[in-house]
């Protein structure tokens, strides 16, 4: 049994994605000469994956150009998924007003722009596998400059239809190889804080522009919202264009020596578990430079502009498009995208509920107030954020310590423990809005099922780029896909849901089904390394002949 009760595993001396991450820990004549470590304060941590010598791979790139290139993919996950799907809940009523339609109606336009969203991740995924993230972001961010453009100039129902279904193929990329590209950039020991950034950009921002859309409803006209749109996802395609070069990569499968981990037999009933690196036939010839692989020369700013730079991958388009569905085969990634996206699709109902509850007596708020009932999700979201990027790394670091030095991805689930924090917050959401009680402690509770929803998806999206690299990229696609299909289905119901049986019913129900989706967690914990190991050795997607796509 390994730290914490992981339990070991039976048939593979190597169980993939377990790792060495800590050289100091682990016995010293276990650790593979050649291998690259980290700097300063990190120099103990073995680098997972293994980066090359090319200056062009994007693990070597500097700290600069790295966050440059996430300050605009982040930039662009604030327009295209965080203002864009919450860009007219507070003006429901106002909108419905206008068009003679429904607060139903008008909510299901937003759902439309969900749904398209979730049908594009096929197409995404399979466009980003086989050309690169760089077009596939370019063409994203220009699409929903044009989406935005549309919504500008028309007054119909139809029109801002349009409009919601053109934005919602652009918000497609910033929701899922937004996330994967983390992978691309930054080492394990260095994910914990970027993913962090990451799903805050991506579930709280949306917060800020509910606060913001609401007043310019009231004063100005909901169609300046798609005005403002217009002019900040135009500055973000041109952002794209000069500085976010491409970050797929083919990484020569010797580079990742780390994943070579073999455990060795207990020596006596006193002796730990041991474990060491077995490279390959010729552990020399594994680490020293070969004559014939020739280091490129680092590309110009100009090359690096092209938009296209070759094929990935070799695999028939169709193969692409369905591996999203077909990681889902694995029970561990099905879990991580249902228990994320559920989680998700709960908090979005209280979003979709709040202009029906707080414009109705006893609260009569306007559009305006409305929106800054969404301070208490966003302050909850940054909290949350902010505690996972203090505490996610080091906690990894240290049970990778106190595990002789061996990392396991299981080590990320112990902050899924926080997502409990939703459950508490439906709860207390339902039964305060029902009694009619102030503003102030509903969105305060409101704060905490978003603070949870924030801890559990960092908490499970580092744990499936760590588990599963090899399929990273169809991962968030399908935690997209899944998360997008839900809301749509909600959309559908949860207005008159509430209308009918009134807010505490319905989020009673909904805080006792996030319960149980973070209940399900210790079962994962200790059984996930014995399962990697089951996937490896009856890996469905190679019976399919489907290839997963990630490091």
């Amino acid at each position: 049994m390994g730290f914490l009760g992981i339990l070991e595993d039976k048939y593979l001396t190597h169980v993939p994605a377990t790792v060495i991450l800590n050289a100091k820990r682990a016995p010293t004549e276990y650790v593979a000469s050649g291998l690259k470590y980290g700097k300063d304060k990190n120099s103990h941590i073995i680098l997972v994956p293994q980066p090359t010598d090319d200056p062009n791979d994007p693990l070597n790139w500097t700290r600069i150009r790295k966050l440059a290139l996430l300050a605009t993919i982040c930039f662009g996950g604030i327009i295209m998924a965080g203002v864009y799907s919450a860009l007219l809940n507070p003006g429901l009523g106002v909108i419905a007003a206008d068009l003679d339609r429904s607060i139903n109606d008008i909510a299901v336009l937003s759902s439309y722009q969900l749904l398209t969203a979730g049908a594009a991740g096929f197409f995404v995924a399979a466009c980003s596998r086989k050309f690169g993230k760089r077009p596939v972001f370019f063409f994203s961010s220009l699409l929903g400059t044009v989406g935005s453009i549309i919504g500008s100039c028309v007054v119909t129902y139809n029109g801002i239809f349009a409009a919601r279904v053109v934005q919602g193929l652009a918000t497609s990329t910033y929701e899922s190889i937004l996330v994967s590209a983390i992978g691309d950039l930054y080492f394990v020991h260095q994910r914990g804080i970027y993913m962090s950034i990451v799903q805050f950009t991506l579930i709280a921002v949306s917060n800020v522009a509910a606060v913001v859309a609401g007043p310019i409803t009231d004063n100005l006209g909901w169609q300046y919202l798609f005005h403002l749109c217009t002019l900040f996802s135009g500055i973000q395609t041109i952002l794209v264009f000069f500085f976010v070069p491409e970050t797929n990569y083919i990484r020569e499968a010797r580079r990742v020596i780390t994943e070579n981990l073999h455990e060795l037999a207990q020596k006596d009933d006193h002796a730990g578990t041991a474990y060491h690196l077995e490279l390959s036939d010729n552990t020399e010839a594994l680490n020293a430079p070969s004559p014939s692989r020739v280091i490129p020369a680092k590309k110009t700013f100009v090359q690096e502009l092209a938009l296209f730079s070759g094929s990935y991958c070799d695999e028939h388009f169709l193969q692409l498009l369905i591996a999203p569905l077909a990681v889902c085969t694995n029970l561990a990634i099905l879990w991580s995208v249902v228990v994320s996206g559920g989680l998700t699709a709960l908090y979005v109902s209280q979003a979709m509920s709040l202009a029906q509850i707080f414009t109705s007596p006893p609260y009569l708020l306007s559009a305006a107030g409305v929106g800054y009932l969404s301070l208490g999700p966003f302050f909850g979201a940054l909290l949350g954020s902010i505690l996972m990027s203090i505490v996610t790394d080091p906690i990894i670091r240290w049970c990778a310590t106190k595990n002789k030095g061996i990392y396991e991805p299981e080590y990320r689930l112990l902050a899924v423990t926080g997502g409990l924090l939703t459950g508490v917050g439906l709860f207390g959401f339902g039964a305060l809005s029902q009694a009619g009680k102030t503003y102030y402690i509903t969105a305060t509770m409101h704060g905490i099922t978003l603070a949870g929803v924030v801890i559990a998806a960092i908490a499970i999206g580092a744990y499936a780029i760590d588990a599963y690299p090899d399929m990273r990229d169809d991962v968030f696609v399908s935690m997209i896909i899944f998360k997008n299909f839900a809301f749509y289905g909600f959309s559908w119901f949860v207005n008159a849901w509430v209308a009918r049986s009134g807010p505490a019913h319905v989020f009673y129900v909904l805080g006792g089904l996030a319960f149980a989706m973070v209940a399900s967690t210790p079962l994962l914990f200790f059984f996930g390394k014995r399962y990697r190991s089951y996937w490896s050795r009856k890996n469905l997607l190679a019976k399919m002949h489907i290839q997963a796509h990630g490091e």
